[in-house]
């Protein structure tokens, strides 16, 4: 075992000696010729395996199709045969106990024979509709209407003689002529067909005829005995020995098969509806497979060879190996010339990455070529441009958070004297028994709290509605007709967090721009949908004048171009212009894309005279254990 170990251990270590291409043409060879020789032998299995299961499927989708054909024409036979006997008028002309006038003849020939006649010619696939009479008194009408005794030494008379009300089938290779008035019988040739044989009993229990409809084995069974079939496959019809279906005239290697499939499941005391088995004859393999058709008695059996596939399967997997080394050795030249150019592009990326790692954000990496290093270099590059842009970020949300510190800083001027003045209005209002300035001090006083009180970007929503509802309280004391509020919010969707001060804007501009000094009802309605994929909407919605059509499309292209130019972050113009329309909005979309990201923000649709609605569209965040 410590000599086994040691072996192996100098071999690596030889190996590592060696130079890099030479260990790429060993390495070749042991990780891709071996595995693909074992693979291919593999494969060259799994293939003969899928094809043959493929071929079965095939084989039995076919026999399917061939046994449907059969019982659809057998059903056309049985329906003519119906037909036949189905004119009461037919039934008492082959059943007459005297002689008809020569009148009932001319109208039964004129109209009873001429419906027969016509059953025949609506299904061309009918060879012969014969209904024999065991009548003396019957006039024979060629070639339907005919005697029986015509029939008594025909190979399939005593078959069909007392079958009652049962059918039988009988097939033949050729017709008998019927009888002539000398008693002699000619033989006719005619092609091979299925005869389906009924007796007519009249009264029951009374023979009074038969009844004998034809049909052509072709247009019975186009696969099985047309001129359609392959070489290499060939559909037999056999008698299954429980019905009258004749067996294959010539013995042949398909009709051989055929009975070791059929003997083998004898044998086997199988009575599965398909068969399928896989033989060997004349140094050839075949595929074998058969289903029932219950109707005749017979099974259908249809023979396969398998001799090309397997030498076409057998031929691509020699070709696959001898691809593989011709691949290798390709590949080993190449590698000589290419290996100094991967080495040189890897140098490039290796000194890139170690710049990153003090630092220093080097330029865009340049490499020769594609394939894996030109996609390991644009990656890397993506990523580098990616981390400049997440620096940018930060520092621009980190200025932005400044800005807006210094803003809660500059309004914090001597908060605390601004309180103490409010409540001391306040307690000079509720002595002179004024109630409504004492309330609208109350809600003056919680905004003034809520906006100096900047503990973080975000609150939650319960705290951004309070507010919303001191900052109405205060704004209705311009009205005689004050503004009614309406919120429509969800117990669980009040605990959701979100940035400071994003509803209150929205409300502010209803104020400004929603309603003229004549409206009389002013209303304001705050309601919250959620979505499936984690997003939640906050609507706005008054019932004010609304926005025409021209001055929308403006106000949306600024709210747009709020989330795309980062530059107007600072721009002094927009923050020191506090009258422009629109300008909250474009704040809360700024604010909203660079915490949130790109695909929230705001949208507003508003139809003029029937009021506005601004959507707060956010990522749903519920606070919980402390941090949301």
């Amino acid at each position: 075992m410590n000599s086994l170990r040691n072996r192996i251990q100098e071999m690596f270590r030889r190996l590592n000696g060696l130079s890099l291409q030479i260990r790429l043409i060993v390495a070749y060879i042991v990780v891709i010729l071996l595995p693909t020789a074992g693979i291919s032998y593999y494969s060259y299995q799994q293939i003969n395996t899928t094809y043959i299961q493929d071929t079965r499927l095939k084989s039995i989708d076919t026999l399917q199709n061939e046994k449907q054909t059969i019982l659809t024409q057998i059903e056309t036979m049985e329906r003519a045969a119906q037909l036949a006997v189905s004119d009461k008028a037919v039934i008492q002309y082959l059943t007459e106990d005297e002689d008809a006038s020569t009148a009932e003849l001319i109208e039964f020939n004129n109209n009873s024979f001429a419906r027969l006649a016509q059953i025949q010619i609506n299904n061309p696939a009918i060879l012969h509709l014969r209904l024999y009479s065991n009548s003396p008194n019957t006039y024979e009408i060629w070639p339907i209407i005919l005697h029986e005794d015509r029939t008594a030494n025909a190979p399939w008379y005593g078959l069909a003689r007392g079958l009652g009300d049962r059918e039988a089938w009988y097939m033949q290779r050729s017709d008998l002529s019927l009888d002539q008035a000398d008693g002699n019988r000619v033989l006719e040739p005619d092609p091979p067909k299925l005869s389906l044989l009924r007796e007519l009993e009249l009264p029951r229990g009374h023979h009074a005829g038969m009844i004998q409809v034809d049909m052509r084995l072709t247009d019975l069974a186009p696969l099985t005995f047309g001129q359609t079939q392959e070489e290499s496959s060939r559909m037999l019809l056999l008698d299954a020995g429980g019905g009258h279906i004749s067996s294959y005239t010539e013995q042949n290697l398909y009709t051989k098969l055929a009975d070791r499939l059929l003997a083998t499941a004898d044998s086997q005391n199988s009575s599965a509806a398909e068969l399928s088995a896989q033989y060997r004859a004349d140094g050839q393999s075949y595929l074998l497979t058969s289903i029932p058709v219950e109707r005749l008695g017979a099974r259908l059996v249809y023979a396969v060879s398998l001799e090309k596939m397997l030498q076409d399967t057998g031929r691509a997997r020699n070709l696959i190996i001898l691809a593989t080394v011709g691949f290798i050795v390709l590949v080993s030249l190449i590698t000589y010339v290419a290996n100094s150019l991967i080495l040189k592009n890897l140098r490039k990326l290796t000194q890139a990455m170690q710049q990153m790692r003090r630092g220093e954000f080097p330029p865009v990496v340049q490499v020769d070529g594609g394939g894996e290093i030109g996609e390991l270099a644009y990656h890397f590059n993506r990523m580098n441009g990616t981390i400049n842009g997440l620096i940018a970020q930060a520092v621009r949300k980190q200025a932005l958070m400044k800005e807006a510190e210094l803003r809660t800083l500059y309004s914090q001027i001597d908060a605390h004297f601004l309180y103490n003045t409010l409540e001391n209005i306040k307690m000079l209002a509720e002595i002179e028994d004024q109630r409504q300035i004492s309330d609208a001090l109350t809600s003056l006083g919680g905004m003034m709290r809520y906006n100096f009180k900047w503990t973080g970007e975000y609150v939650k929503l319960e705290e951004e509605l309070r507010h919303i509802r001191n900052y109405i309280d205060v704004m209705n004391i311009r009205y005689d007709d004050p503004v009614e509020l309406e919120l429509d919010i969800a117990p669980p969707d009040r605990e959701l967090m979100l940035l400071k001060m994003s509803l209150q804007p929205l409300v502010e501009n209803a104020f400004k721009h929603a309603w003229d000094e004549s409206a009389e009802v002013r209303y304001l309605l705050i309601r919250s949908v959620q979505r499936e994929d984690g997003v939640i909407t906050i609507i706005v919605q008054d019932n004010g004048k609304g926005i025409p059509a021209p001055e929308l499309e403006q106000l949306r292209a600024r709210i747009r171009e709020a989330g795309i130019r980062q530059e107007e972050l600072h721009d002094e113009r927009i923050v020191q212009t506090p009258n422009t329309a629109g300008i909250g909005l474009q704040n809360v979309e700024r604010r909203i894309r660079l915490f949130y990201g790109e695909q929230y923000g705001l949208q507003i649709h508003s139809i003029a005279g029937l009021g506005t609605q601004v959507e707060l569209i956010l990522p749903k965040r519920i606070q919980a254990g402390g941090g949301s």
